[in-house]
């Protein structure tokens, strides 16, 4: 259940290189969620919602196009590894749909990576949890593994919290 906030300034690219990227987009934050992008379920569940902005760096409007990507993701979806890994894909595919027409794309591109608290995402005029997206995209046995997902997190932060320094 990826969503997520695309800033891309008017113009930066043509209309169909845009359309793509979208796409491509869509692809990766299901791909890093661990989910077939050709799973219709799933891709009912992905929102990509695209914002126009100006850009200034220090003061002065830039010269080639800056983006930004800010992607919420459910409780347990992404670690260390997928964050860079979804980070770097971005950054390619903005690399790609620009086709060489500015310089240094990497400099360019920021992809911030977010997962929402499970109980804080809201749809269908109610709580929507991950046992109930799980369920929603692969069936039956999803409700289950949401719940080993979600018990993995808890336990995963439980061992951070007690191996923090000066906890004893």
């Amino acid at each position: 259940m990826p969503m997520c906030d695309a800033y891309i300034p008017e113009g930066a690219l043509s209309a169909s290189a845009e359309r793509q990227l979208l796409a491509r987009v869509t692809d990766l934050l299901l791909e890093h969620e661990g989910v077939r992008p050709t799973n219709e379920r799933a891709r009912a569940w992905a929102w990509v919602f695209v914002h126009r902005h100006e850009m200034y760096v220090g003061g002065v409007p830039v010269q080639a196009p800056h983006y930004r990507f800010v992607c919420n993701v459910p409780e347990g979806q992404y670690d260390d590894e997928r964050r860079a890994a979804v980070t770097a894909a971005m950054t390619q595919a903005v690399a790609e749909a620009e086709a060489g027409s500015y310089p240094d794309p990497e400099s360019r591109v920021w992809v911030f990576t977010h997962e929402v608290k499970d109980g804080s995402w809201g749809a269908r005029g109610r709580v929507v949890r991950l046992p109930d997206v799980y369920e929603e995209v692969i069936g039956n046995k999803g409700r289950d593994l949401a719940e080993q997902v979600l018990a993995a997190r808890r336990q995963q932060e439980a061992e951070t919290v007690l191996n923090a320094p000066g906890y004893d």
